[in-house]
């Protein structure tokens, strides 16, 4: 939950903010911190290194947006009801689950409890079917975000 408050911070979004406003903030943002605007190698650099950071905020908000998840609804159900786990991450409130077809799916604000008895269950499938994906918000990662 952090991390999308930070990047909404950043660009300065609301959570009800829709595509086309986050990509018209976004792009007016771009449009400000350009690299190729300034002349000096300190300013340069600095502008580089906001503009990596609005990019990959960008791209996060997006990700997580409504009608994102509402496109991707249909993979989204067809993976976790046609494929098993392969593998899964907990790292502070973001439980990362990877599936058999390759996908990879982050689910937000999974309490530890939460983890600890997925890890303990006789079928982490099963317990995630029941208690994790219908229940917490999530967003598929993309490829170059797995590599």
């Amino acid at each position: 939950m952090k991390k999308i408050n930070d990047y909404r911070k950043l660009l300065g979004t609301t959570p009800d903010a829709t595509l086309a406003e986050l990509k018209t903030i976004y792009r007016n943002l771009m449009k400000t911190y350009h690299p190729d605007k300034f002349q000096e190698a300190q300013e340069k650099a600095e502008a580089e290194e906001k503009s990596r950071e609005m990019i990959a905020a960008y791209h996060f908000l997006v990700s997580i947006a409504p009608e994102t998840i509402a496109e991707q609804l249909p993979e989204f159900k067809e993976t976790i009801t046609t494929h098993n786990i392969s593998d899964y991450d907990y790292k502070g409130q973001i439980l990362e689950v990877v599936f058999t077809n390759g996908s990879s799916y982050e689910f937000f604000n999974v309490p530890k409890n939460t983890y600890i008895k997925l890890v303990n269950a006789d079928s982490p499938a099963r317990f995630a079917k029941r208690h994790i994906y219908n229940e917490f918000s999530y967003r598929k990662k993309s490829a170059a975000e797995m590599v």
